[in-house]
């Protein structure tokens, strides 16, 4: 038997070869007596151990025989300059690391959360590892013979000499194939393999899609041909009224149209061939004045054969006459006689502020009684109004407005929520001629009061400074340039100077050519006014009473 120490010659170790040398054989041995410690125990060797039986006669390894182990040499000892250079010093004993300094003991970790305690934990009254969800296994049962099996001879891991052999690679069994043509999946399901149709088969799948769609198309035509027509006319027929009603609440745009447009009148001038269309609205019903802009009627002022006819909202129409005119501020006044007409109702455009809702009536395009809704955009926006074939040469503080606002409306009523009218609009702001949002229209409390002094004298007068400016600025400040003072008037009067810059009017900045107008007309002739001028770049200011346009 191999002592315990013994290694085979020749094995393996690495790189290396490792050898044992064996002790003689006891003397019992080598006189053929069999030595106790060879002896196999009776019950390690099964009764086909014969096979791996040691041979009688043999001692030792099982190495094959012509394998001899080469005598172990001594290693030479170290030379005095290896063992200077390797060995360990006269004055150190020990490690070399006896005067390192000792680690820092390892920081002990933090106790784990309560919530991971009572998650992992043991049970009440259980420790160390708790037992798996099925239960501790059993004790596996061992093999009460050798340690080698029947197989043990073609076993490479148990002989190290037995050849190895590759065998070929896995090969998985593939599922039976199916006849067709119908086949059940993995899952169970059942499906038809189309491959596996016969011709005849096929064929008569087709020949029955087609028998049926024929039957089914023939069925559709025979009953579409045999249903009976309905005729179209239907004598007697009544149609059922709806009983709810549409509710218009008070202010709005269909409510203000009701009140309002009847006292909205469509003007209509006619000079030989011509004609052009306007609005006006009644401010005076029981003796027919109506308002207007001057721009509508002053083509037919003091011409022959020309008429100017109202049309009102009832369709109905009459002459009218010129009470007069004010080419300044492009008001005028005709009068028709025609008593018990609808009077607007007149606001103040004081009251007005930016975004209050407005609705514009008139006869924009000829069309009477055209309705259009919007709000303020802007108040004091001053426009200058030239009107072709007319003499308007106007300047007006205007009210902005994005009600649409097209050729036509002109004279008509712009009327706030209330049903008030709080400016007669006159203008529009356009590239092209249409209507873009921007109309504007001359506030009530001045067209009132240029038309009660045209109701009353046939004439309205305005204040004037005596000056011909143009808009310039600095880059810093925007003012009126003094192109021309008239000689006598109330700027020669008070010291204005060409080239003089107004750049305000008791208080009021100035900063454009029709700032200065619409500043000016603001007050009565004979007024003083104080004149903020720039000369020689420094400003003064001068008083000046303002003279009658």
């Amino acid at each position: 038997m191999t002592p315990p120490d013994a290694r085979q010659p020749g094995s393996s170790d690495g790189d290396r070869t490792v050898e044992a040398v064996l002790p003689p054989p006891p003397a019992a041995s080598r006189a053929g007596v069999p030595d106790p410690a060879d002896a196999t125990p009776a019950d390690a060797a099964p009764a086909d151990g014969g096979a791996f039986a040691r041979p009688a006669g043999a001692q030792g390894s099982f190495d094959p025989p012509e394998r001899h182990r080469p005598a172990v040499t001594p290693p030479p000892s170290a030379s005095p300059a290896q063992q200077a250079a390797f060995g360990r010093p006269a004055a150190v004993a020990g490690s070399f690391a006896g005067d390192r300094p000792s680690p820092p003991p390892r920081p002990v970790p933090p106790p784990p959360p309560e919530a991971v305690l009572r998650a992992f934990r043991a049970p009440s009254g259980q420790g160390g590892l708790q037992e798996p969800p099925g239960g501790r296994p059993g004790r596996r049962r061992t093999s009460a013979g050798p340690w080698w099996k029947s197989d043990a001879r073609s076993d490479p891991w148990r002989d190290p000499h037995a050849p190895a052999g590759l065998t070929g690679p896995a090969v998985f069994e593939e599922e039976s194939e199916q006849e067709g043509p119908v086949v059940v999946d993995r899952k169970g399901r059942k499906k038809l393999r189309l491959r596996d149709l016969t011709v005849r088969v096929a064929a008569l799948l087709v020949l029955a899609v087609l028998l049926a769609g024929a039957i089914g198309g023939g069925v559709g035509y025979l009953l579409t041909r045999e249903a009976a027509e309905t005729p179209l006319l239907a004598p007697g027929t009544t149609l059922t009224p709806t009983d709810e009603g549409i509710t218009r609440e008070p202010g709005s745009v269909s409510d203000i149209a009701a009140d309002v447009t009847p006292a909205v009148v469509s003007i209509e001038v006619r000079i030989g061939e011509a004609g052009a269309t306007g609005s006006g609205v009644v401010i005076d019903g029981e003796n027919g004045y109506i308002v207007t802009n001057n721009h509508v009627i002053s083509g037919a002022d003091g011409v022959e054969g020309a008429e100017i006819r109202a049309v009102f909202s009832d369709g109905s129409g009459s002459a009218a006459r010129i009470v007069g005119r004010d080419p300044a501020s492009d008001i005028a006044v005709v009068k028709v006689e025609r008593p018990g007409l609808v009077t607007a109702s007149l606001g103040s455009s004081d009251a007005v502020v930016v975004g209050d809702p407005v609705v514009a009536i008139g006869s924009p395009l000829g069309l009477a009684g055209t309705v259009t809704s919007g709000i303020v955009s802007a108040l004091d926006r001053p426009v200058r109004l030239a009107g072709e074939g007319s003499d308007t040469n106007a300047v007006i503080s205007a009210v902005q407005t994005d009600a649409p606002i097209n050729p036509g409306n002109s004279g008509g009523a712009l009327v706030d929520a209330t049903g008030a009218v709080i400016g007669i609009n006159t203008a529009i702001a356009s590239l092209g001629g249409g209507s873009v949002g921007l109309g504007f229209a001359i506030p009530i409390d001045t067209a009132s009061d240029i038309a009660e002094q045209l109701i009353s004298t046939g004439a309205a007068v305005h204040a004037a400074l005596g000056v011909n400016t143009r808009s310039v600025t600095d880059g810093t400040r925007d003012g009126a340039l003094v192109l021309n003072v008239e000689p006598g008037s109330a700027a020669a009067d008070a010291g204005i100077r060409e080239q003089d810059v107004i750049i305000a009017v008791d208080d009021q900045a100035v900063g454009s050519s029709e700032e200065l107008v619409v500043a000016i007309d603001s007050h009565e002739p004979g007024d003083t006014v104080t004149v903020e001028v720039v000369r020689d770049d420094s400003s003064t200011t001068v008083q000046a009473t303002l003279d009658q346009a």
